[in-house]
């Protein structure tokens, strides 16, 4: 192989710090290399990356190969050892193109190979400029990054550091940029983006951040979030969504249970109450929004009552698009510490929980069927409604946002049909 090839897990955070890192290891000169950005979030997800990571050595034998992100963060010396890494790079050190000009010579040992420095001290977040996001036809921009809380069960703050937020100026000339460069979609991204602002002068929202951008970059004809803390939505946020129709109605919550005594066990900010009170308000505000959300099955002394909590609270809450994990212990952190369920109880509720969230998508799509709705075209034959559901549109150009009316669904997506003044 020549030049550079990334392989990426895990987030839209990480998909956009891909971008970054191609950018930084061809500036530095780097060929013949691949790029693996782990995941920790769970063990599955590290697993996979060392799956990965073995086939790309089988695949290009004289390749070098890099390994970095969140996983490489928290588990190096697991990286270090294995026989097809060539270097290991922090989350910090792989956004640098001098990062890639130092990296050791092949044959070196697994001390030699590391490039990770101590997350918790880094203070700042340096904005990154990237031109395009690979194979996406929206755009994601980093705007935050770290995480100040300490859920139990999460590894992620270990392999971020702490809270910090980029400039709102350099988040308004990323958004530019990208415009400029025919996105017509924005996605802002952090690890927990709505703690955004609160390490700037002045103390700055997100809410107040996404009206600044959609008022200085008036060509932005989409602006969504990836994924928010309910408990920390800001006044301007709330404002956003009950009356600026370029803000997208579609919200993907990190709710993780639906039972209160698991969610201070989580060390959670909310309670059941919480969410469903904010998924109410918003819903009052604009009724055509759809909410996404994470859930964790299995949590440690997770009981059949509260796990049926968690399953009542997806229901009563009507989430239509349910990302469900089933809890996987990650090392250090206190939940792995905890009185642990039995793997097999935990997949079965993790299969329940899904079927749930299967149910609660085709009740989603059937409200579809028969609405008019503006849809972004993908690289795939799919486009995103503007609540975010998938629609297949064959022959249809990417980037294009054009006008349908939902027809039916196979189950999965939905089917359309062009009204007669389509593109807008």
């Amino acid at each position: 192989m020549s030049g550079v090839e990334v392989i990426t897990f895990g987030c839209r955070l990480n998909t956009y710090e891909s971008e970054v890192m191609r950018s930084q290891a061809e500036a530095a000169g780097l060929n013949n290399a691949i790029l693996v950005n782990t995941c920790a979030v769970t063990g599955e997800a590290v697993r996979q990356a060392r799956q990965a990571i073995r086939r790309a050595r089988r695949d290009n034998p004289h390749a070098r190969i890099i390994v970095t992100g969140c996983a490489a963060q928290t588990e190096k010396q697991t990286f270090a050892e294995m026989a097809e890494v060539d270097a290991v790079l922090g989350n910090e050190e792989k956004l640098k193109a001098a990062s890639y000009r130092a990296l050791p010579d092949f044959g070196v040992s697994a001390e030699e190979k590391l490039r990770v420095n101590d997350i918790m001290s880094v203070r700042h977040t340096a904005p990154q400029m990237v031109k395009h996001i690979d194979g996406h036809v929206r755009a994601f921009i980093q705007v935050q990054n770290g995480c100040d809380h300490r859920c139990t069960f999460c590894i992620i703050p270990y392999g971020r550091g702490n809270s910090r937020s980029v400039p709102m100026g350099a988040v308004v000339d990323q958004a530019r940029n990208l415009v400029e460069g025919g996105y017509r979609e924005i996605v802002l991204t952090g690890v927990d983006a709505t703690s955004y602002g609160a390490d700037l002068p002045g103390e700055p929202t997100l809410g107040l951040l996404a009206k600044t951008l959609l008022k200085q970059v008036p060509d932005i004809r989409r602006l969504r979030l990836s994924s928010i803390d309910s408990i920390e939505a800001d006044r301007h946020l709330m404002d956003l969504i009950a009356n600026e129709p370029r803000f997208m109605p579609h919200l993907h919550l990190s709710l993780q249970h639906g039972d209160d005594m698991i969610l201070k066990r989580m060390k959670r900010r909310h309670l059941r109450a919480d969410a469903l009170r904010f998924i109410e308000d918003v819903r009052r505000l604009r009724p055509e929004i759809s909410f996404g959300a994470d859930m964790i099955a299995g949590f440690p002394t997770e009981t059949e009552e509260m796990f049926e909590n968690a399953v009542r609270l997806a229901d009563e809450a009507d989430i239509a698009h349910l990302h469900v994990f089933p809890y996987s212990p990650r090392p250090g952190t206190p939940a792995a510490r905890m009185p642990q369920l039995d793997r097999s109880l935990i997949k079965d509720r993790a299969a329940r929980l899904r079927a749930t969230g299967q149910m609660l998508h085709q009740r989603h799509l059937d409200k579809m069927v028969g609405t008019r709705q503006w849809l972004l075209v993908e690289n795939n034959g799919l486009a995103h409604t503007e609540n975010f559901t998938l629609v297949t549109v064959p022959g249809l150009r990417p980037r294009d946002i054009v006008e349908a009316t939902i027809t039916g669904h196979n189950g999965k997506h939905l089917d359309m049909q062009l009204t007669a003044a389509a593109a807008a």
